[in-house]
């Protein structure tokens, strides 16, 4: 279908609203959706789980060897925060672990893409699903399904593929996977490399738009390759989807593993994995409440909030949020933050010193703003452009862990930049750890394909450590 987003990909300019609120988004939404059921013949969560703590096993060997030899303080990730391992620590992981510097590296960026780990500047800590790796099976397969979401990134095409040519075939392998999903079996690869030529056409001839305006100027044509033959690149997307563990390809044929049948599946009914809320959320610590009142509507999740509190000092309680807060799941940050405001006065110290912390700065100036009686409406203007960039992402981050597709496009919207181009370069300079991840999400959901490739390209360039 042709896009009717103009090409310059300007956003809709939208009245600015409270970005806490994007948290309440996500757990409202989801609540009037139940979950639908996998195909049959799908694994059961606990297995699909297992197949991918094994097939991430590397990249949390060295997640958790970053976890103890890179904590903050400590000498790790190169200087520009980009994200790569300098040399010498290549060479220290490998020692350590028996391995070669190449097969560090390797781990060490599908630890990133998976978001086991984050890198700050100089330093590495562990992400959140790293925290939870062994006891929860839904941060398991979230973090597997950021891998896929990422599978051009964990496996770069050769140089000698055409740049133009390359996106063109990670935009069309949706419908390739599409096709595998369906057929529950065995594909020959000549029979993909079929759709994806029937694919990439349709891209090319959806490029020829006719521009719209009182004064629009038709644009050029947009670089096309027709000569280029697409089965080096099939070949190479195949290789990328096996390497991340989505597919495999044997005699000339190639099948969906059940976590690729299963990712896939996700992907098209648009949802993602949902934390279970645990029984008896007033007794639980701070974190476990928080999630089990993710999936409440605002009112409901209020009441809880006042329960929980009532049952334990105030000082405590908020001691014990701000501490959930401090994590690694952007989703709790911002929960947390609505418990704080059901606390209200008692809080504001707590809070106000809060605002010290890069990561926790932007809520803490917001709840402080409303708690002093600023109208929600111009509560944003406390935030510096900045600050309010770097929400942007982090609200992002919990929207791509937690919500669905639709409302991470949506999110778009919010932002205060009045084009994509802008909005990337700021997110960019910002530096948020989920950018990456952000980015892959968004480009992946995102339903116009000049917007994804721009998308996907400056989730590249984060990756490699570039502008």
């Amino acid at each position: 279908m042709t896009s009717r987003i103009p090409r310059d990909s300007r956003l809709r300019l939208v009245r600015p609203r409270t970005l806490a609120a994007a948290p309440r988004a996500v757990s409202e939404r989801r609540s009037r959706r139940p979950a639908p059921r996998p195909p049959e013949g799908t694994p059961p969560p606990a297995e699909l789980a297992r197949m991918a703590r094994s097939g991430l096993a590397g990249a949390v060997r060295v997640a958790r060897w970053a976890d103890a030899a890179l904590r903050p303080g400590r000498r790790g990730a190169t200087p520009d925060g980009g994200g790569t391992l300098s040399d010498a620590t290549a060479e220290r992981a490998a020692a350590d672990l028996h391995l070669t510097a190449e097969q560090v590296r390797a781990d060490w960026d599908t630890a990133r893409l998976a978001g086991l780990v984050e890198v700050h500047g100089d330093s590495a800590r562990p992400g959140w699903r790293l925290r939870a790796w062994d006891r929860d099976d839904s941060a398991v397969l979230r973090g597997w399904v950021a891998l896929f979401d990422a599978w051009s990134l964990a496996h770069p095409a050769p140089d000698e593929l055409a740049p133009a040519a390359v996106a063109e075939v990670v935009e069309a392998m949706p419908q390739v996977l599409s096709l595998l999903q369906l057929s529950a079996g065995p594909v020959p690869v000549s029979q993909l490399l079929d759709l994806l030529e029937q694919r990439v056409t349709e891209l090319r001839t959806e490029r020829c738009e006719i521009p719209y305006g009182p004064h629009s100027v038709p644009a050029p044509p947009a670089p096309a390759t027709p000569d280029t033959p697409l089965g080096p690149l099939l070949d190479w997307a195949l290789d990328a989807l096996a390497v991340v563990g989505a597919l495999t390809c044997s005699d000339g044929q190639a099948t969906l593993t059940p976590l690729g049948s299963w990712a896939v599946w996700v992907k098209l009914e648009q949802i993602c994995v949902a934390a279970q809320s645990p029984a008896g959320n007033i007794e639980q610590p701070a974190e476990d409440m928080l999630r089990g009142c993710a999936r409440l509507r605002p009112n409901a999740a209020r009441a809880e909030y006042r329960a929980w509190l009532a049952a334990r000092p105030v000082g405590s309680a908020v001691t014990e949020l701000l501490d959930a807060a401090r994590g690694e799941d952007a989703l709790l940050r911002g929960l947390a933050f609505e418990a704080l405001r059901v606390v209200g006065g008692p809080a504001e110290a707590d809070v106000r010193a809060a605002a010290e912390e890069p990561s926790l700065r932007p809520y803490a100036l917001l709840w402080l703003a409303e708690h002093e009686g600023v109208d929600p409406e111009d509560v944003h203007a406390v935030l510096t452009r900045e600050e309010s960039t770097w929400l942007w992402v982090d609200t992002a981050a919990a929207v791509a862990d937690h919500g669905e597709a639709q409302l991470l496009v949506r999110h778009l919207e919010s932002a205060t930049q009045p084009t994509v181009p802008a909005l990337l370069n700021e997110v960019r300079a910002v530096g948020h750890p989920r950018t990456v991840q952000v980015l892959v999400a968004l480009a992946a959901a995102h339903p116009d394909p000049a917007l994804a490739k721009a998308v996907r390209r400056a989730a590249f360039q984060v990756h490699k450590g570039g502008a």
